[in-house]
C-alpha cells in the first residue's frame, strides 16, 4: 500500500498486550475451528483415534493450521489492517508511523505469530520496548494500535441522493 499521500497521525494509541491476546484468541478459535473441520472432512474421525502415533497426528494438524493462520493474517491485515479479532477489539496493525504497513512488513509480522508465537511473544516481553512489539513486529517495523472510536463516525455526514 502506498503511504505517500497518507498523513501521519498526531496521536498513536498502542494496544495493550491483553487486548492483543484477546484479539489473537478470537482469531485462533475461528481458524482452529475451520482447520479442525477441514481435517475431519479430509481424514475422518479416525485421524484423532491414532493413539500409537499421536506425534504424527499433532504434527500433521499443526502444519496446515499454521499455514492457514499465516495466509489469514497476511490477507486481512494487508487489505484492511484488521483481522476479525482486531476488528472486534478496535485494533489495527500499522507501521511505526501509524500508516498502512507494506506487504513485506505484514508477511514478517505474520510469520512470527503463525509459526513461532511463544518464542516471539516471550522474547518481545523480555526485550520489550516502548512500542509493545513482538520480535517479528519489530523486524517488520509494525505496531498494533487502538483505533479511536470517536474519530470513526464523528466527521461523517450522511446525505441522501
Amino acid at each position: 500500500m502506498d503511504n505517500s499521500d497518507a498523513e501521519r497521525p498526531s496521536k498513536i494509541i498502542l494496544a495493550k498486550w491483553t487486548d492483543r491476546f484477546i484479539a489473537w484468541l478470537i482469531d485462533f478459535i475461528i481458524i482452529s475451528s475451520i482447520t479442525t473441520m477441514l481435517i475431519f472432512a479430509l481424514f475422518g474421525i479416525s485421524y484423532y483415534d491414532i493413539e500409537e502415533d499421536i506425534f504424527w497426528a499433532e504434527s500433521i494438524h499443526y502444519i496446515p493450521t499454521s499455514i492457514i493462520f499465516f495466509l489469514y493474517w497476511i490477507i486481512l491485515e494487508y487489505k484492511t489492517g484488521q483481522t476479525i479479532g482486531k476488528k472486534i477489539l478496535n485494533l489495527k496493525i500499522t507501521d511505526t508511523d501509524g500508516l498502512n504497513p507494506s506487504l513485506k512488513s505484514i508477511i514478517i509480522s505474520s510469520f512470527g505469530k503463525s509459526f513461532l508465537l511463544p518464542i516471539d511473544v516471550i522474547l518481545g516481553w523480555i526485550l520489550t520496548n516502548d512500542r509493545r512489539q513482538r520480535i517479528f513486529n519489530k523486524l517488520g517495523d509494525t505496531i498494533i494500535v487502538k483505533i479511536d472510536e470517536s474519530k470513526n463516525t464523528q466527521d461523517i455526514r450522511f446525505i441522501k441522493d
